[in-house]
């Protein structure tokens, strides 16, 4: 049976303190600078992890990464480059428990400050012996707080306070409440518990089963952290039961190895100072275990040991975050090059399939050819039939003018049309992803301003790539020659009509009758101009390069949308960056062999 003030493990009393199997100074001298090295480089993948798109994991994994930097600077590193430094206990519990009181009451001084209004501990005060306030002064360990020796309510402050009667090897560190209703004394408090050697866990008769500090104590268990609790203002007539019931939810919640000692409900003198027959047990378990260097050691290295346990499953959490942001980042790409590569395959149908040559295209080229005359003249020699044809359209350059225009605005009103969808289904595409929604504004639904200006500067330079091509041809004929430039562009638009031109193009209505006639006899032109294989490579060729154009141009659509997600900075390596650091963490503090896995067993009732 637990009695007052008496020190108790839940479930059974807490056999003397045993040393871990390797005393302090055992450690493998390869194996600590071997182990910070690889917390370095963590660190730094840590640091350069970033979840820039909104994503439900991002924000989680955020903090993660600041708890885990957090835990590297405030503890790891600084405390495997001092494993004899002394131990630091963090005094932490729940709003109104006492634990200034019990601090004060530990060190027989007032040395932090105590009250009824809440919260009293804004800023933490770490009490130590005057021997160990350089180690604590340097800044080491917990660097982000500015060291002081006055008390105030900056939480970024720690205030340093020296206390004759504490052992050296030991130093007690107040921190705010846990549950504190200022967001920054708790989350300064998470911090403090996360540097902590030893936790001491101190809560009250009325609020030991309170949520959020079995949420903490959870926490550092997972984390390995070595803990003690204290169950203060405990009345005499109810402690059995209380603290019964307590160690029972300790050992549900797998804390049955930690010490738990019960202070009675009593009164303070006149320094606001515990009587010591109340806290006398435990003085006596914190003065045995700092007189212990081996047991101190054992107590830094097996709550060190589980601190770099922990590690992996964190990291582990930001490469799966990571690797999440990379999904996702391709996830908005596929979307906008599938908008695109659909809008680039429209144009090559539409090239194709003879659609380009319906309409006002069709009335041009017929026009500029001439059906009637040409028809007749197909009869005669092809020596002749050249003349005619060249003479014919010499004296009627408007046609072509009007067919090379007639072609550029067919062209130009499917690019916008293709443009204008593809732009519209990526957007929609990426407003219904969470971090395609966030990277989106509204000029993205549409075509680029300037898009119709570069459209008609494409088809207008595929046209003059169309006649450098028919001159390549025919540079050495002597029809082009004879006709000079005109004939270079009459066949030019010949050969772009053959461009357009498909057997799968099949003429309705009146154009049965003129339309597939009038393609034909382009054909047959160019056939006895260049030959049929030639004829042929042009229209190719011009083909080929007309849908490259098109390509770069729709390109530059998409890169509207690609320069978005690149602009996050999403790094496809970091997943694996965090990866191979926190397994090389794993496998340097094996090496390092901090424990033996033997359970560690801290001091208990030695009466």
């Amino acid at each position: 049976m637990t009695t007052q003030g008496e020190p108790a493990t839940a479930g059974a009393a807490a056999p003397p303190l045993e040393s871990a199997p390797r005393s302090a100074g055992e450690t493998p001298a390869s194996a600590e600078p071997d182990l910070s090295a690889a917390l370095g480089e963590l660190r730094t993948a840590v640091a350069g992890a970033r979840f820039p798109l909104v994503l439900p994991s991002a924000n989680e994994a955020s903090r993660t990464a600041h708890t885990v930097i957090g835990q590297l600077d405030d503890y790891l590193l600084p405390r495997l480059a001092r494993l004899d430094a002394p131990l630091l206990v963090v005094v932490g519990g729940s709003t109104g428990a006492g634990k200034s009181t019990l601090v004060n009451s530990l060190v027989r001084a007032r040395v932090s400050a105590s009250g009824v209004l809440r919260p009293t501990t804004r800023a933490p005060v770490l009490v130590c012996s005057p021997a160990d306030t350089g180690w604590f002064r340097q800044g080491e360990l917990l660097p982000g707080l500015t060291r002081t020796n006055e008390p105030g309510s900056d939480p970024n402050t720690l205030q340093l306070v020296a206390a004759p009667a504490l052992t050296p090897g030991l130093a007690f560190l107040d921190a705010p409440d846990i549950d504190s209703v200022v967001d920054a004394n708790r989350a300064l408090a998470a911090q403090l518990l996360a540097a902590a050697d030893l936790w001491l866990f101190v809560t009250t008769a009325a609020r030991y089963a309170d949520a959020v500090p079995w949420e903490l104590l959870q926490t550092a268990r997972e984390r390995g952290t070595v803990i003690a609790l204290v169950l203060d203002r405990v009345p005499p007539e109810a402690a059995d039961e209380i603290a019964g019931h307590l160690a029972e939810m300790l050992a549900a919640h797998d804390l049955a190895a930690a010490p738990l000692f019960v202070l009675p409900e009593t009164t303070v003198d006149g320094q606001g100072l515990l009587p010591e027959r109340a806290v006398g047990d435990l003085r006596s378990w914190f003065g045995r275990l700092a007189a212990d260097g081996q047991a101190r050691a054992a107590v830094v290295r097996q709550t060190l040991d589980g601190a770099l346990t922990a590690l992996g499953p964190a990291v582990g959490r930001l490469a799966a975050a990571g690797e999440e942001q990379t999904r996702a980042a391709a996830t908005l790409d596929e979307r906008v090059t599938g908008a695109y590569r659909n809008a680039r395959r429209t144009v090559e149908q539409g090239v194709r399939d003879g659609r380009l040559l319906r309409g006002e295209v069709l009335a041009r080229w017929q026009e500029f050819v001439g059906t009637g005359e040409l028809f007749r003249t197909l009869e005669a020699r092809i020596g002749r039939l050249r003349d005619r044809v060249v003479a014919a359209v010499t004296g009627r350059p408007a046609p072509g003018h009007e067919l090379r225009t007639a072609i550029e605005s067919q062209l130009v009103t499917l690019l916008r049309g293709v443009a204008a969808d593809a732009a519209e289904a990526a957007y929609t595409g990426w407003q219904a992803h969470p971090a395609g929604a966030a990277l989106l504004e509204p000029s993205l639904a549409r075509p680029a301003d300037d898009f119709a200006e570069r459209a008609e500067r494409l088809v207008r330079e595929w046209q003059r790539g169309v006649l450098e091509l028919v001159r390549a041809e025919g540079g050495d004929r002597r029809f082009i020659a004879r006709t000079a430039a005109y004939a270079v562009n009459a066949m030019g638009l010949a050969v772009t009509i053959a461009v357009f031109a498909s057997t799968a193009f099949i003429p309705t209505g009146l154009e049965v009758a003129t339309g597939a006639g009038t393609t034909l006899a382009g054909q047959v032109v160019l056939q006895a101009i260049f030959g049929d294989q030639a004829v042929r490579n042009l229209a190719a060729q011009a083909r080929v390069d007309l849908l490259e154009r098109v390509s770069e141009l729709l390109e530059t659509e998409a890169a509207r949308f690609h320069a978005r997600t690149g602009a996050a900075g999403v790094d496809a390596q970091a997943a694996e960056r965090l990866r191979v650091a926190a397994a090389d963490v794993e496998a340097a503090r094996r090496r390092a062999g901090l424990t033996r896995g033997a359970p560690l067993t801290l001091p208990g009732d030695e009466r």
